[in-house]
């Protein structure tokens, strides 16, 4: 839950969320983006009283919205009794700074929503620091808003510094101290994860990443897919650190998949960069599972905002397999329409419902087709002596002819991952 300033620390229990609309965005866009925002808020076990849509052309320095619309939203939250208002737009620390004096109660904005969901949900060391560094960094310039009780006037002597003053460069200097130790400690365990990947990467296994929105179901289809035990809960963020399993595909091959956190529009970029080492796998993956949610009404923003995640990671240029996952949840009356409209948008995606299972073999066809690309073809003759390398192409690769000859050697026709070609160099035959 979210606290007020520190001179009237109580827990919020209703809030007034405001949406800023520009002139040049459609309404019904806008109210989608307040309909995810009252989701997150409801994340953090907050009611919602009432939502307000704006039309701003500009954004103005005291309130972000005029002085005489900040006066009507504070008549408008006392007499809807809310104990804080919620900005769907990032806010300035001065801007407030400004709304908690004029209301005289807990005023946040979407950013701030985001941290304490991430900071409920972080279970492992890493993402610990990794949310602790983020909201670090948000509260920083923030400070002032902790120390508005204190004196902060000057004495007789010119230059003297008020109580608060004083306090806040202790604090600033504390939470740069902080900083500083979070970020060495996130550098040792991002390479820790970096000896990890690198272990990965010897084993020759192609390498997936899941991507996608956040709560659109890229936890329960590794799950099915690998069969392995994958924390699943129905909502946002419920995943923020990378899980990875090995799955055995239709053509005997093996695949190394990668659930990752969840995006969600107006991600901070802080936890962009907090969370740069975990989204890292979706950078190094071979290829990516991009899953979306086809019974959401918000899939088309769903599907930029993952573009856009991805294009600011550089890893947008990577081969994708689109999924459209909950199919099973579409509206009958709408399903027809949807599927021709997503078909002809995206017309080599797979259509998916973990909870029914339909769509699950084609997924494997298609994750069997990219990770082929990672295997070269070999024609082999391999001598008795070097059994290992016989059972090394039964195991990591998917053997299609085997023809043991009278001397014991073995003339296999093979695909086996290309990192793993040099073992067998000394034995092809025919092979460019």
């Amino acid at each position: 839950m979210i606290d007020t300033a520190a001179d009237s620390r109580r827990t919020v229990e209703k809030a007034l969320l405001i949406g800023i609309r520009p002139p040049d965005q459609d309404p019904a866009e806008a109210a989608e983006q307040l309909d995810e925002l009252q989701e997150l808020v409801a994340n953090l076990d907050i009611a919602t009283v009432d939502r307000l849509l704006i039309q701003l052309k500009m954004p103005l320095i005291e309130y972000y919205v005029g002085s005489g619309k900040a006066r009507e939203i504070e008549e408008h939250r006392q007499r809807l009794g809310a104990d804080c208002l919620i900005f769907d737009t990032p806010l300035s620390p001065s801007q407030q700074r400004n709304w908690e004096k004029l209301t005289g109660c807990c005023v946040i904005d979407r950013e701030e929503v985001i941290l304490e969901i991430f900071a409920g949900r972080a279970r492992t060391r890493e993402a610990t620091l990794q949310v602790e560094l983020a909201r670090l960094h948000y509260t920083l310039p923030r400070l002032t808003r902790a120390w508005t009780h204190l004196s902060r006037q000057r004495g007789g002597i010119t230059g003297a510094r008020g109580q608060g003053e004083t306090q806040i460069e202790t604090d600033r200097r504390l939470l740069k101290r902080r900083i500083s130790a979070l970020e060495n400690e996130l550098a040792v365990v991002r390479k820790q994860r970096g000896t990890g990947r690198k272990l990965r990467e010897r084993t020759g296994i192609p390498h997936a990443a899941i991507v996608g929105y956040t709560n659109v179901g890229k936890s329960s289809m590794l799950r099915k897919l690998s069969g392995a035990d994958v924390l699943v809960e129905d909502r946002v963020f419920a995943t923020l650190d990378p899980t990875t399993r090995k799955i055995r595909l239709p053509d005997n091959s093996e695949l190394l998949l990668t659930d990752t956190v969840g995006f969600v529009r107006k991600l901070p970029h802080s936890l962009v960069e907090s969370f740069k080492s975990t989204l890292e796998e979706a950078v190094l993956a071979d290829f990516l599972v991009l899953v979306l949610d086809i019974s959401s009404h918000q899939l088309e923003a769903q599907w930029e905002t993952t573009r856009s995640v991805l294009k600011e990671l550089g890893a947008d240029n990577k081969d994708i397999i689109v999924v459209f996952n909950k199919l099973d949840k579409i509206d009958p009356v709408q399903e027809t329409m949807l599927l021709a409209r997503t078909r002809m948008l995206f017309p080599d995606s797979v259509y998916l419902s973990t909870h029914t299972g339909t769509g699950l073999d084609e997924l494997k066809k298609r994750l069997c087709a990219l990770a082929g690309r990672q295997r070269k073809l070999l024609r082999a003759l391999l001598p008795p002596e070097r059994a290992d390398l016989i059972a090394l192409a039964h195991e990591r690769g998917n053997v299609l002819e085997c023809c043991y000859h009278d001397d014991g050697a073995a003339a296999l026709t093979f695909t086996i991952n290309e990192t793993m070609r040099h073992l067998f160099d000394p034995y092809l035959k025919g092979n460019k």
